[in-house]
Formats: C-alpha cells, sequence, structure tokens
C-alpha cells in the first residue's frame, strides 16, 4: 500500500547507504504509533543502522522523554512544526544517531479542528550539524492509511535528505 511513496527496494538502499557510511537512523514518532520504526526494522540486520526509537504518543511523554517544551505544546499544539523540532533534537542525541525522523499528527477518525483537521501530519527529517527539513502534510483516508502515507513520506523524505547530505 502506497509503495509510489517509499517501497522495501528504497528501503533496502537506505538501509545500505548508511550501513557503508557507518551513519545510524532513528525516529520519534506520535500519530504513526511506531509504525515507521517497524518498516526499518523488518528488514533483516537492520540493527547496525537502527538503535531504537521513542513513541510519545502523548504530550506527557513528548515533554519527559524528548524535551519538548510544555510552552511549546501549549502554544502550538503537538501538531505543529515547533514541536517536531524539539523532537527531531532530543531524538538524535538520546540514541546518538546521525539522522532521525519525527512525526506528530491527526489520523483520524476524530481529533481533528477546522485549522488542523484529520490527516494533517508534521514531519521532520534532521541529520548531521542539525540540518533540519519539516514539513506539513494533509493525507486522505482511514486512520490506518493516514498512518501508513505519514510513515512511508517520512522514509522517503529522510531517504532523500540522506542522499543529499552523507556524500558531503
Amino acid at each position: 500500500m502506497y509503495d509510489e511513496i517509499f517501497n522495501n527496494t528504497s528501503m533496502q538502499e537506505l538501509q545500505d547507504k548508511l550501513r557503508v557510511h557507518k551513519q545510524s537512523i532513528t525516529t520519534a514518532e506520535s500519530c504513526t504509533g511506531g509504525l515507521i520504526a517497524h518498516m526499518i526494522t523488518k528488514i533483516p540486520n537492520s540493527s547496525d543502522i537502527f538503535n531504537g526509537s521513542i513513541v510519545s504518543y502523548s504530550n506527557n511523554i513528548k515533554n519527559k522523554e524528548l524535551n519538548v517544551e510544555n510552552k511549546v505544546l501549549e502554544k502550538y499544539g503537538a501538531v505543529s512544526v515547533e514541536v517536531v523540532s524539539q523532537m527531531l533534537d532530543a531524538i538524535v542525541k538520546k540514541f546518538d544517531a546521525q539522522y532521525a525522523i519525527a512525526v506528530s499528527g491527526i489520523a483520524g477518525p476524530s481529533g481533528g479542528s477546522k485549522n488542523k483537521p484529520v490527516g494533517t501530519v508534521v514531519i521532520g527529517c534532521i541529520g548531521p550539524e542539525n540540518k533540519k527539513i519539516i514539513d506539513i502534510h494533509h493525507f486522505e483516508g482511514s486512520r490506518e492509511e493516514v498512518q501508513i502515507q505519514a510513515a512511508k513520506t517520512g522514509l522517503s523524505k529522510i531517504y532523500k535528505f540522506i542522499q543529499k547530505t552523507i556524500d558531503k
């Protein structure tokens, strides 16, 4: 499902590139509930490029485990560029990784608002020298479809990001 966004071949290529350059990746996930980590670890031998991740579904865990400031959560909401940026900063340090994906969104079917409807997902990537890309996406479909699109979009984004930064 949604293999046009990211597929098993792309995942193997991503992992091979990290492996060759002795780099690692980690994730901080909210609305995807660990799906990105699952997609990474279903590939054999992924342990040499992936140490672990955090599923920070609640704001409390975002604060306690990822140092997302409560004032940022209150001002911008969990589904925001500001929160995802802080998630990225913390997760690369916590897992001593060179690259990370962070995701926070509203998978539905409820929980949306006029400003942040169901399907709104903020996806960020971080790499060496704390270079970041953070974008807001709007996915359609069921809860599971939103989660899969978010996970595969995050993996696609980090793969492109790695390709641009790893050889430099």
